[in-house]
């Protein structure tokens, strides 16, 4: 099934989020759609399946044109779609959430079930799916939790399916299943447009790649282009996907973490006996396979972990025991995995998430009366040197991009003095721009003498940014290496394999 659109334009107040796009998508084709965050990729895609509709400009399924106002009538003519936030009910069952909105019951009330097991069976089967129809999604890992929002668009014959970036919350090894996935569904003739940043992926599966560059098309290219080109494309300038990194001038430790536990709520070990220091002017990576006990390290150089034992001190200072506050203001800046979460508040304006640690102290409050004028003036001169990018600073930080926010979250926390950086997946779902962003921020951090305990996923990111890696496993640090070790041997670390 082929897709035209033609002409489309959508726009929020003064915000063109779509100018006029003109885009095709060929039967049995993947589509790569490429854009910096805020570029106006997944406004697009809401429109073709119903949840927004156009100022202007047509929709066609094999040339003739259809009226989309809702999802229910995407899914009618064929097209399907999978959001990077997973639109699933926690405590349903694969089936229950596969049928949710088609439900066929009883005159009991009970739903009637046994068709649709048959059919979500046979098409898992189809495309080497393991799944366990009466699972509750809540214990699926995060990969075959997508594989059900997949499977959820194929039960009901999607023959376009899109994928809203699918890989923003994927494993490495998820990643390429995925990928695997997508040649599949292709084989069989399913149409896919696959919107992403990752351009290594897009170079992977793509037959053709669009570029949309603030709300408006800048070129359709050919997966054989080059990284730097697809990325210049993107952003409109050169980017450097390398980040520069000096010899290190290592200097004393500044943080010491010494036999630490992490315990879950039913005493089961979480992180046992983790022993690592970082200096001063080093990146230390934390590397491994998410669930392998990262997060919870990375929470409790903060002490937002409740039962650790063990101890972490910075410059002689024991962190654990201290409260959040207390520790933020030790000297230690923490980007959190989650910026959605635990990063902003969404509701806030974005010059309210920039004080959000210091709003107590002058000249953002006096007593108990803050003070809106310094705020918003400190919001702007950091909005300039962090080219956070908005219309006004007293709109909501949830209308900004992933990439903006993640600058928000950035300049909040280098902009108080800092003996460590914690960075926990500080790249993670964003474009290429920020990424080279970030990676700067991260890297003059460094060079200032500080220190930077890094926790990341992305090999190539531990590679680029490490001074040392030290790699998880089950909970376990299996080893400290340099960063020049080969990526063979750190990808059997992460897999348990100790030399």
């Amino acid at each position: 099934m082929s897709l035209e659109l033609s002409r489309i334009t959508k726009s929020f107040g003064a915000l063109i989020a779509n100018d006029e796009i003109n885009l095709s998508v060929n039967d049995g084709e993947i589509h790569a759609i490429l854009g910096e965050n805020g570029a106006g990729k997944s406004t697009l895609m809401n429109i073709v399946y119903g949840l927004l509709q156009p100022d202007s400009g047509e929709i066609k399924i094999d040339g003739k044109v259809v009226s989309i106002h809702e999802p229910s009538d995407a899914l009618a003519v064929g097209i399907g779609m999978v959001h990077q936030h997973f639109m699933l009910i926690p405590v349903f069952t694969v089936l229950e959430n596969i049928v949710l909105g088609h439900e066929d019951s009883s005159k009991t009330g009970r739903l009637k079930l046994g068709q649709a097991r048959e059919r979500l069976l046979k098409i898992a089967s189809e495309f080497g799916f393991e799944i366990d129809p009466d699972a509750l999604v809540e214990s699926l890992p995060v990969g075959v939790q997508q594989r059900v929002e997949i499977l959820k668009a194929l039960v009901y014959e999607a023959k376009v399916l899109i994928l809203d970036e699918p890989t923003a919350v994927l494993t490495p090894q998820e990643t390429d299943e995925l990928i695997e996935v997508m040649k599949r569904l292709r084989a069989s003739g399913t149409s896919i447009i696959f919107i992403s940043h990752k351009l290594r992926e897009v170079k992977a599966v793509a037959d053709r790649i669009t570029v949309i560059r603030r709300g408006k098309v800048v070129a359709t290219a050919e997966p054989s282009a080059s990284q730097e080109e697809l990325a210049a494309l993107m952003v409109g300038r050169p980017v450097n996907l390398a980040p520069e990194k000096t010899q290190p001038k290592v200097e004393q430790p500044i943080l010491v973490v010494t036999g630490l536990d992490i315990l879950d709520p039913s005493g089961r070990p979480l992180v046992s006996d983790a022993n690592f220091e970082v200096r001063g002017g080093e990146v230390l990576a934390i590397a491994g396979v998410q669930g392998n006990g990262q997060s919870e390290l990375a929470e409790a150089m903060i002490n937002l972990q409740p039962h650790v034992r063990g101890s972490i001190k910075l410059e002689d200072v024991e962190i654990v025991g201290k409260s959040v506050h207390e520790s933020l203001h030790e000297g230690i800046a923490f980007v959190p995995e989650s910026r959605e979460l635990n990063g902003v508040i969404g509701s806030f304006s974005i010059a309210e998430n920039l004080i959000l640690d210091t709003h107590r102290e002058a000249p953002y409050a006096k007593g108990f009366t803050l003070s809106p004028k310094a705020i918003a003036l400190r919001g702007e001169e950091q909005a300039k040197e962090f080219d956070i990018r908005f219309q006004s600073i007293q709109d909501p930080v949830s209308s900004l991009s992933g990439g903006n926010k993640q600058k928000v979250v950035v300049a909040r926390e280098l902009s108080r003095p800092v003996k460590l950086l914690v960075a926990s997946q500080p790249t993670r779902g964003l474009d290429v721009g920020s990424i080279e962003f970030v990676h700067e921020r991260i890297l003059a951090e460094r060079n200032a003498g500080r220190a930077v305990l890094l926790f990341s996923t992305e090999l190539d990111e531990v590679v680029a940014l490490a001074d040392r890696i030290a790699v998880m496993y089950a909970g376990k640090i299996l080893a400290i290496v340099d960063s020049n070790v080969p990526r063979e041997e750190l990808g059997l670390l992460m897999a348990g394999v100790k030399k």
